[in-house]
Formats: structure tokens, sequence, C-alpha cells
């Protein structure tokens, strides 16, 4: 298959869009697809509830929507589209620490590695860390912040002659800032999709990048944003383009602060695509990251996540 490569959320020159209007209710019923023959239990968990799932904000200027024309993907694109699947040989998630992750300035790799396989259902791998070796990628200095960067090609090459003989994937992590080509300012990260591998970049959701205070709690700050953006990309390897049909975690983001209102859940159309492709237990995988939530004081999340399972257990 072709190799598709998809660049996260860099800072681009401003382009025109064609102004983005939300979805009506047709729109998102033909992008879930048709639930029958599914069970209750699913049925249920795909039905778009308004107390759990919100509409998907007009943008504002320099948004994702606002410079970037995305139609969306329903379901039954995304099966056509014919996306990776996990299988009994290939299924394992694997995360690649690269470089530094020095336990005050960092998210930690256990809990990152706790959450994601909550999220996604499946065992999840932290690899032990690598050590940059300078010699063997490109890296230069920033032209606006002067700080060091490193070229996500060099690491992508690197990664797919190491990916395990079980990996679905597996995802370097890294908190050294990232560019995909010399024209480029930044990149969160980049993937190979049909390759497998990918590599995301932390540092600048670290207060600290933007040289302002790390004050009380931004720990728990840096661990959401984490959190959030492993779920996102990773996302991404199972096939799920940007959604627009939901607040929902797999939204485009072109800022951090429009990628700090995204939520921490999937919509109903994200939702099923990946419940399709792993085939995990619905219920199990929201008691699994309620446990998770509350445990690092994602309080928010926790409780929707039990809302939603209490809602999905009933008769």
């Amino acid at each position: 298959m072709a190799r598709i490569s998809i660049k996260i959320a860099a800072l681009l020159l401003p382009s025109i869009a064609m102004a983005f209007t939300p979805p009506d209710e047709k729109t998102i019923r033909n992008a879930i697809g048709d639930l029958d023959g599914l069970p209750p239990v699913l049925q249920r968990a795909f039905t778009p509830d308004k107390n759990s799932f919100d509409p998907i904000p007009e943008p504002k200027p320099g948004d994702w929507l606002a410079v970037h024309n995305e139609r969306g993907q329903t379901f039954e694109e995304f099966k056509a589209s014919q996306p990776n699947r996990p299988g009994q040989n290939l299924h394992v998630i694997y995360l690649q620490p690269l470089g530094d992750f020095m336990p005050e300035q960092s998210p930690s790799n256990d809990k990152l590695r706790e959450f994601a396989a909550a999220f996604f259902a499946t065992e999840v791998k932290v690899l032990p860390p690598v050590k940059i070796d300078r010699s063997t990628v490109v890296t230069r200095r920033n032209p606006i912040t002067n700080n060091p960067q490193i070229l996500t090609g060099d690491v992508l090459n690197f990664l797919k002659a190491r990916i395990p003989a079980d990996a679905f994937c597996i995802l370097a992590i890294t908190m050294e800032d990232l560019y995909p080509e010399p024209s480029w300012n930044f990149v969160f990260g980049q993937a190979s999709v049909r390759e497998r591998v990918g590599v995301y970049s932390f540092a600048r959701y670290d207060p600290a990048f933007y040289g302002e205070p790390r004050t009380s709690g931004y720990e728990a700050l840096l661990l959401r944003r984490s959190c959030k953006v492993l779920a996102h990309e990773t996302s991404h390897m199972f096939g799920l383009a940007h959604c627009t049909y939901f607040n929902c975690l797999m939204n485009g983001s072109n800022h951090l602060v429009e990628a700090d209102r995204r939520p921490l859940h999937l919509c109903p159309v994200c939702l099923r695509k990946l419940q399709w492709s792993i085939g995990f237990d619905v219920l199990k995988r929201y008691s699994a990251l309620e446990g998770i939530y509350r445990a690092n004081g994602f309080t928010d999340e926790a409780d929707r996540s039990m809302r939603r399972l209490k809602s999905l257990q009933r008769d």
C-alpha cells in the first residue's frame, strides 16, 4: 500500500478556507451509520446523547476548521479506507521514549502507558529509553524560539528498523521539539500510518517552553495534554480522520488553546470506528478509563465516564 504520512498541528502561515457549517442531525446519523443488528449496548453507545456529547463549535479565526477544508469521515468511509487493524500477531502498541524524560518536567511514561491501555483497551508496552544520537539525525535551532529541534523523518526511519514483531504500531514520544522540513516552524508530530510508525513531541505542552512559570498543578496539566495528544495521534494510526461532527478528541487543532478545548473522549462516530477496529467491550473500557481518570485527578473525565457507564448499563 502507498505510504500515508500525517503531519500533526504545525504552525503554518494562515490560509483561507471555506466557511465551516456544523452538521445537521441527518448528516450526523449518516456519519454514524446503520446500527441495526448491533447488540443493544453498542446501539446505545453509538446513539448521540445531548447530555454526553456537545456539538462541534463554530471555528474562531485561526482555528483548525477556519484554515483547513475538512468534510469529515463517516463510519462507512472509514471502513472503506481499509485501515490497519490489530490482530493476533500484531496487537501491541509500543511507546518508545526518545531522549530525556526528567521527572519534574515530563509526563510519567508509566501513567501514559496505563492511560493508553485503558483508552484503546489493548496491550501497551514502554520500550527502554533511547538517547538521541545527534550524529545520526538532522537537528537545527528553531529560528523563532532558538530551541533545538529534530527532523521527524529521521526519527521515523529509525523506528521502521526497530518495530517489534508483535507491534500494531510503535510511537516515539519525546520532550524534544520537532520539525518536518526546513520551511516549517515546528510540528507536534508526524506519522507514517501504513508503516505503523509515528513520533510525537510533548515539548510545547509544558508551560516552561513558552517562558511561562510552572505554577501549582502544572504536572496535571502536562499529563492531561500528553494523554490527549497520545490518544488523538494513536487514533490516527487506527485510521480515524479528524472529526467534524461533535466536540470530540479527534477534532483538529491549529494551536495550543484549541487543543486544550478538545475533550478527552470520542464522539459516537469516532467511538464506533475505534470499537469496530479493536472490538473492545465498551462497558469495560469506560470502567477502566474511570479508574485511570480518578487516580490522576481528572475528576470531570472520571465523572463523565461513570455517567456513561451507568447510562449504557440500563436494561
